[in-house]
Order: C-alpha cells, then structure tokens, then sequence
C-alpha cells in the first residue's frame, strides 16, 4: 500500500480564479492513477464534499480523454502512456503528487482537471476528412497502396487526440495532432485529391488556437502513442506546397 499526498488543481470553472488543494490517500500499487482518484472521491463524497472533476472514458488508452499533467509531465512519468494506464507502482511510498489540467489557452478550462478540447474537433472539421460518395465497400485490393505509405499512415492515424503536445509543448503548439491528422490521409491515394486543400485548411485553423512549432521535440516524448515529429516536417513541406497550388488553382477559377 501507498501512502501519497496530493496537490490538486480546484477551479469551480473558466472564469472563476483556481487553486491547489491537498489531500492524503492510501492506495494499492496496483491501482490505476485514475483509480486513485476514484477512491480519492469517494472519501470526498462521504464527507459531503466536493469530488474531483477530471475526464476519463475508455479507460484502455484509446479515447484519448484522460489527459492530466502529472507532476509537470503530461499523462506522468511513463513514457508512451495515457494517464488512464498509468499504475501507481510508478510513484513510492510517501510521494507527493501534483495533478493539473492540460495548460494552454486553446484548451480553456471548464473545472477542476477538465478542460474543453473543442479546437481539435474545429481543425478536424476544417479538411480532416475525405469528400467522396464511396457507395458500396470497395474490394481490398482495387486501390494498391505502397506498404510504406500504409505503415506511415498508420502510425499516424494511432493518435488518440488527447492533447499531451499541447500541454508538453513550451509554445501550446498543435503541429503533432494536426499533422498527424492530415498526414495519415495525404499519404494514402486516397486522400491525394484535396491534399493540399486539406493541408492549407486544416494548419490555417490550427494557428486560431494554438503556438508556433520551434522544434522543441517535448510533443513526441508526451505522445502517448510515440508518434514521431517527422510528421511535422511532412506537414510543413505539403503546406508550402499548398501555398503554390492553390494560389494557381485560384487563378485559374478567376480567368475560367
């Protein structure tokens, strides 16, 4: 059994003033850190209490919903991780813990350890799709796709949207989701038609409510899914492409 203490983040909602709170809890080693929490609530609630506002779901590592910065590391101190597969045989006997919402202003919070992650749905609403009536299924092998290409875009469709670059990047910076989310439909053949439509959109969104990418490299140590910032840089060259190809198909459409 653990005995830990915890600092936890208290904000009743986004315009109200927040604050740390402690609490103390023993737990079993094989727990789950949002199992703690769980227990953490129940006291809570048998005290007539307060509980905790923190997000959760699948509880498997594939929503992407549990997001929490876990002693100034998103989703704690396991790497490749989501909170919700966290133990709590990673932290000793007598820890302090300090749990905190993601940080940053294009993911407001709405109270306690949630926050309101609405800005990724807006990029993904800006291009994160494909526009064709497909009909009935296709046959698996009428479109040859490339293994690389299939294994890449794979890679990049493994993430989960659950903020972690966000939160880990010094700058607020989206560059991972967005490119991971645009890359894994540019690279199949599929998704070739509105590349660059797709690119120019969903990247003009993203600066809406996000920093600038510097290079930082914290978003792929946060990843949950380890998804690599090469992604970026596929991103950042199909966007300077797309800067020449639409300004053309634009002109175009104006002398027609």
């Amino acid at each position: 059994m653990l005995n830990l203490k915890l600092k936890v983040w208290r904000q009743d909602d986004g315009d109200t003033p927040g604050h740390f709170e402690n609490y103390s809890t023993t737990v079993a080693d094989d727990a789950s850190f949002l199992e703690m929490l769980d227990y953490v609530n129940e006291q809570l609630i048998a005290e007539d209490r307060e509980p905790i506002a923190f997000d959760h779901d699948c509880r498997e590592g594939i929503c992407g919903s549990c997001g929490l910065m876990i002693n100034g590391q998103a989703h704690g101190p396991q790497k490749g991780t989501a909170t919700c597969q966290l133990h709590m045989r990673k932290f000793d006997d007598g820890d302090e813990i300090t749990i905190e919402p993601w940080r940053s202003a294009g993911f407001p919070i709405i109270k306690d350890l949630v926050v309101n992650r609405a800005a990724f749905d807006r990029i993904v609403e800006a291009g994160g799709y494909i526009t064709v009536n497909t009909g009935a299924a296709p046959d698996a092998n009428e479109i040859p796709v490339p293994k690389d290409a299939a294994d890449s875009a794979m890679d990049a469709a493994a993430c989960i949207g659950c903020g972690a670059c966000v939160a880990a990047c010094p700058n607020s910076a989206a560059n991972l989701f967005t490119a991971a989310k645009i890359q894994h439909l540019n690279l199949l053949p599929q998704g070739q038609a509105e590349r660059f439509q797709r690119t120019q959109a969903m990247v003009d969104k993203m600066e809406e409510f996000f920093g600038s990418c510097t290079n930082y490299g914290e978003c792929q140590e946060a990843c949950p899914k380890e998804i690599s910032i090469d992604f970026i840089a596929m991103m950042n060259r199909d966007y300077m492409k797309s800067m020449l190809v639409n300004r053309r198909r634009l002109g175009e459409r104006k002398v027609g």
